[in-house]
């Protein structure tokens, strides 16, 4: 006798389950450890990549398509902290 049972879920794989419980509908993220967002430590450190992005201008390279991508992910990251920093202000509840 078996003392599990296989089900279909839907959007996912067949699982295997007790023949006493459920199959797990959703799994939350803080089940996980994830709690959604890095903090102000996480945002101040945000820089260093910028940072690490505009350090590699400066190398031996000649042509000037490098240059072009390595300033566009840098201006990307800004534009991403400053829109972070305006979605927070105007937040209704902002941590």
């Amino acid at each position: 006798m078996s003392d599990t049972q296989r089900v279909n879920q839907p959007g996912r794989e067949e699982g295997v389950v007790r023949t006493d419980a459920h199959p797990v509908e959703h799994e939350r993220p803080e089940e996980w450890g994830w709690h959604g967002e890095m903090g102000k430590w996480g945002r101040r450190l945000t820089i260093i990549p910028i940072l690490f992005l505009l350090a590699m201008l400066f190398g031996n390279h000649e042509g000037k398509m490098e240059d072009i991508w390595l300033i566009g992910f840098a201006a990307l990251l800004v534009i991403l902290l400053v829109a972070d920093a305006r979605r927070r202000k105007n937040a209704w509840r902002s941590r």
